[in-house]
């Protein structure tokens, strides 16, 4: 008997306990520094060299944190490797569940991946680090060395359209699953947070770990209020044992 398909559909809550703050939360980014939104909005990124500098700074500041996944991704990561088929579908950019071992092909980065920059005009693209390494050396907004164009982290900024491809990819995973986890996610941000409802829509079993209410918990068969670090390595425990 095959094992059912588990979807995971993870957000900003997952990894703080990384020490990568979320946005949205009650101590979320966007409400400590309403300025901080700015950093990662496509048109003032692009029209304000002031705006760039300081998102480099950021970008400088957050690598130097080295976050390391926690007890949540390795729980993703250990259901995977017993045999379950799990897919990930994440709104970080951190790279984490990677890090603590899901297999790159099985996880869709939504908004990108920080871990990378690109150019916003021939699309060269590379290790953030090479970039930071520039930014260290002196250079606050340093151009790409291909075409002189802006570098940016090859992440989704505000403003901009998710990768179609990425997007059809996790909206196929999600008509398929079985079941559908959505953790760490205020489900607010379309079109990610649409894709609970398509799960539920499609007999998935839709379960959600979140600190905070979302708009998806009446559609959910399984609501979790308790801390993700602990809450979803138990959840996941279960279902592992529940697996046929």
């Amino acid at each position: 008997m095959t094992k059912p398909l588990v979807a995971v559909l993870s957000g900003a809550g997952i990894s703080t306990d990384s020490g990568i703050p979320d946005y949205r939360g009650p101590n979320g980014l966007w409400r400590k520094d309403p300025e901080a939104e700015k950093l990662v909005t496509y048109e003032y990124y692009m029209g304000d060299p002031d705006i760039r500098r300081r998102a480099w700074q950021l970008r400088r500041k957050n690598h130097a944190l080295r976050p390391e996944p926690n007890a949540a991704h390795l729980a993703v990561a250990e259901l995977e490797r017993s045999g379950v088929p799990v897919r990930v579908i994440t709104q970080n950019v951190d790279g984490l569940h990677q890090l603590a071992g899901m297999p790159a092909r099985k996880v869709l980065e939504l908004h990108g991946t920080a871990l990378e920059f690109m150019c916003t005009k021939c699309h060269a693209r590379g290790p953030m680090e090479d970039a930071l390494a520039r930014v260290e050396a002196g250079e606050d907004d340093p151009p790409c060395l291909e075409c002189g164009g802006i570098l940016k982290s090859a992440t989704v900024m505000f403003g901009e359209r998710l990768d179609p491809v990425v997007l059809g990819e996790a909206a196929a995973i999600t008509k398929a699953c079985e079941v559908f986890i959505a953790v760490g996610s205020s489900l607010q941000v379309q079109p990610a947070a649409g894709l609970a409802g398509v799960a539920a829509d499609h007999g998935a079993r839709l379960v959600v770990v979140n600190a905070e209410p979302t708009p998806y918990d009446d559609r959910a068969a399984e609501v979790v209020r308790e801390p993700i670090g602990t809450a979803l390595p138990a959840l996941l425990r279960r279902l592992r044992e529940t697996a046929p």
